[in-house]
């Protein structure tokens, strides 16, 4: 169903059951999929692709060239997997020539309102980023990760898989798989517990992962850290993952606890 008063370019392709509704702009390069659904006054363009199942709320602007002065008018892409929900007052850009030239959104997001993804970022699956929130360019959030309101991610973070960032925290370091990161500049406080429990984890790992952590972040030192457990969880996916994490960008700042 398309609404009469949208304005919709004759070369986008949109869905025979996508839903548009009033008053909502689709550039020529837009493509719309299955079962998608536009409420009113959205704007969509540039070379931007939804997927199926995603909702679209009211004055969000989708597609729009990005915020980067270096941006030049190059070809660029943003690319929005199925079934996320896209709030009122959302923007969300594509790449640029300095990043990989296209921005990517996973599946089952959710970006409440007022919330931002510049270019380049990079945003898995079940991803939530709550009001206000603004992402910075070429920003790796992956998969299962909950950004509290008020919120700001600085250019070229990562925050890896389930970590949690607390409301008002001005992320500056890159936060560790499963982490917990809070504070005016962010500062670890430990494992998402919480929430490996909920993703039905084995207590023995989530309890090797907890000392493995404490073992990680013992002195400021990381990478000498990691080599001193080398070996000593080898078994557990978890602490693979968080070790692999720490070692994979070693220009990064890791977020760790305060008495670091």
């Amino acid at each position: 169903m398309i609404h009469k008063t949208s304005i919709i370019d004759k070369n986008a392709k949109i869905s025979k059951t996508a839903k548009i509704g009033p008053y909502t702009i689709i550039g020529s390069n837009v493509e719309i999929g299955d079962e998608v659904d536009i409420h009113s006054h959205a704007n969509i363009v540039g070379n931007t692709k939804i997927g199926s199942g995603t909702q679209v709320f009211p004055f969000a602007s989708i597609g729009t060239q990005p915020q980067d002065l270096k941006y030049k008018g190059e070809k660029n892409s943003l690319v929005i997997g199925k079934n996320n929900i896209i709030r009122e007052y959302v923007t969300i850009n594509p790449g640029t020539q300095a990043g990989r030239t296209i921005t990517n959104i996973g599946d089952n997001c959710l970006f409440m309102i007022s919330s931002h993804v510049a270019h380049d970022c990079q945003i898995g699956n079940n991803v939530v980023i709550a009001n206000n929130v603004p992402l910075g360019g070429h920003v790796i959030i992956e998969d299962s990760v909950i950004i509290g309101g008020n919120s700001a991610v600085q250019q070229f973070t990562r925050i890896g898989r389930l970590a949690m960032v607390g409301g008002m925290t001005g992320v500056l370091k890159d936060v560790i798989p499963f982490g917990l990161s809070f504070g005016n500049r962010n500062y670890l406080k430990g494992i998402n517990l919480i929430g490996l429990r909920r993703k039905k984890y084995e207590n023995k790992i989530i309890m090797e992962l907890n000392e493995a952590y404490n073992k990680i972040f013992s002195s400021k030192n990381l990478h000498e850290n990691l080599v001193k457990i080398n070996g000593e969880f080898k078994d557990n996916k978890l602490v693979k993952e968080v070790t692999e994490f720490i070692s994979k960008d070693k220009k990064r700042p890791i977020c760790s606890p305060l008495e670091n």
